[in-house]
C-alpha cells in the first residue's frame, strides 16, 4: 500500500465529515448566523488542536505562518460561499456547485502553475461532472445568489488546494502546523466579520450545541489537519476528484436524517462518482508489473 493510497484514504475520511457537515450546518443555522457559526467552528477546532498538540506547535516558523495566513484568507471565501449558499439556494444546488472544485483545481493548476492534466485525469474530471450533475441537479435549477455563492466556494477551495500543495512541497513548511494555524487565522477572520455584521452568540439548544461541536472538532479541525498532512503524498487535482464524493455522502445523510429521497438518476450519478474514484486509484502499470513479476516467479519455480 503506497503513501499516496493511504493519504487518499484519509482524504476519503475528510470527505465523509464534510458530507455530513451540510446537514449539520442546516441544523446549526437555525440558531447561529453564518459568520458566527464559522468562527465557532474554526476557533473551536484551533483551541482543541492547540491544547492537545501544543508541544508540536512551539517550533513554528515564519514560512509556515505565512502560508497558514494565505490559506486562512482562502477559507474565508470558501465558507462565505458554502454557508450563505446553504441559506439562499437548495441543498441539491449547493452540493453540486460546491463540488465543482474538481473542475477548477486542474484549470487553476494549469493557469498558475503550468500543470497540464493527463488524459486519464481529464476523463475522470468529465465523468465526475456528469456524476455530480445526475446526483444533485433537478429540472428547476435557476441562477440565484446562493448558486453564485456556492460557485465562489468551489473556486476558492480550488485555490486553497493549490496553495496547500505549494506549501507542503517546501521543506521549511511543517504540514501539521500548517493545518492547525490555518484554523486559527480562518476563525479570527470570521470572528471579526461576525462582530462587524452580526450579533454573535452561543448555541441555545442541545441539538445545535452537538451539531456545532461536531462541525468544529471533526468537520473542521481534524478534517483540515488531515488534508494538509495527506496532501504531501498526492496532488491537488487528485484531491479535487476525491472530494466529488462529498455530495454522495451528503445525499445519504439527507436521506437517512432528513428524509430526502433521491431520483433514480441520482443513484446513477453516485455510481459514476465511485467508479471514477476507482479508475483514478487503479494504476494499470502496477497491475502489469505484478503480472510480470508473478510470471517470472512461476518460471523460476
Amino acid at each position: 500500500m503506497t503513501k499516496q493510497f493511504k493519504a487518499e484514504m484519509l482524504l476519503l475520511l475528510v470527505v465523509t465529515f464534510w458530507g455530513i457537515s451540510y446537514y449539520l450546518m442546516d441544523v446549526s443555522l437555525q440558531e447561529l448566523e453564518p459568520f458566527t457559526l464559522n468562527a465557532f467552528r474554526f476557533l473551536g477546532a484551533f483551541a482543541v488542536a492547540l491544547i492537545l498538540t501544543f508541544p508540536k506547535l512551539k517550533s513554528v516558523n515564519r514560512i509556515t505562518i505565512k502560508y497558514s495566513f494565505y490559506i486562512g484568507v482562502a477559507l474565508i471565501f470558501v465558507y462565505i460561499g458554502a454557508t450563505f449558499g446553504v441559506l439562499y439556494t437548495s441543498l441539491s444546488n449547493a452540493g453540486f456547485l460546491c463540488a465543482l472544485t474538481v473542475i477548477f483545481t486542474p484549470i487553476f493548476g494549469y493557469i498558475f502553475k503550468g500543470t497540464i492534466p493527463d488524459k486519464k485525469l481529464s476523463f475522470i474530471v468529465v465523468a465526475c461532472v456528469v456524476g455530480i450533475g445526475l446526483l444533485t441537479l433537478n429540472e428547476n435549477l435557476k441562477p440565484a445568489v446562493g448558486d453564485l455563492l456556492c460557485l465562489m466556494c468551489a473556486m476558492a477551495y480550488a485555490g486553497d488546494l493549490l496553495i496547500t500543495e505549494t506549501a507542503v512541497a517546501k521543506q521549511e513548511v511543517n504540514a501539521f502546523q500548517l493545518g492547525v494555524f490555518q484554523l486559527g487565522f480562518a476563525g479570527f477572520f470570521n470572528l471579526i466579520l461576525a462582530f462587524l455584521i452580526e450579533t454573535p452568540r452561543l448555541p441555545q439548544s442541545p441539538e445545535v450545541w452537538g451539531s456545532a461541536i461536531f462541525l468544529a472538532v471533526f468537520c473542521t479541525g481534524l478534517a483540515f489537519i488531515i488534508q494538509a498532512v495527506a496532501q504531501q503524498h498526492t496532488t491537488a487535482s487528485h484531491v479535487g476528484v476525491i472530494f466529488t464524493l462529498e455530495p454522495v455522502i451528503a445525499g445519504f445523510v439527507a436521506y437517512f436524517l432528513a428524509g430526502e429521497v433521491l431520483l433514480p438518476r441520482a443513484y446513477l450519478g453516485g455510481a459514476i462518482l465511485v467508479a471514477s474514484l476507482l479508475v483514478m486509484e487503479i494504476d494499470p502499470k502496477t497491475f502489469r508489473n505484478r503480472k510480470l513479476n508473478r510470471s517470472k516467479r512461476e518460471r523460476i519455480v
